[in-house]
């Protein structure tokens, strides 16, 4: 089995930056894929960042693209998503997911473990 824990998030100001950790444990040996999803009240969850096994490919949604980085550090087992230029829409509770293929895609269905999300409100 594996656990994801995330951290990191909190109140800030509109313009300002934060940054969000997700730290694996367990059988960290069979992830492959990593990403970063939010859900804000009333709406569905909704895809943000993933990124491939090496760091090599990473994927955004276009509302975040130029202003979040997503980055991994696999000795430490850990996920990254740094977020800058933050506006109130990107207020909602923010999702580590991690799947156990390769191949990097979006959907949330197809992601195997999940975190238990950490808020991030960002005020206007």
């Amino acid at each position: 089995q594996v656990q994801l824990v995330e951290s990191g998030g909190g109140l800030v100001q509109a313009g300002g930056s934060l940054g969000l950790s997700c730290a694996a444990s367990g059988r960290t040996s069979v992830i492959y894929a990593m990403g970063w999803f939010r859900q804000a009240p009333g709406k569905e969850r909704e895809f943000v960042a993933a990124i491939s096994k090496s760091g090599g490919s990473t994927y955004y949604a276009d509302s975040v693209k130029g202003r979040f980085t997503i980055s991994r550090d696999n000795a430490k087992n850990t996920l990254y998503l740094q977020m800058n230029s933050l506006k109130p829409e990107d207020t909602a509770v923010y999702y580590c997911a991690a799947r156990r293929a390769v191949v990097v895609v979006t959907p949330s269905g197809q992601y195997d473990y999940w975190g238990q999300g950490t808020q991030v409100t960002v005020s206007s």
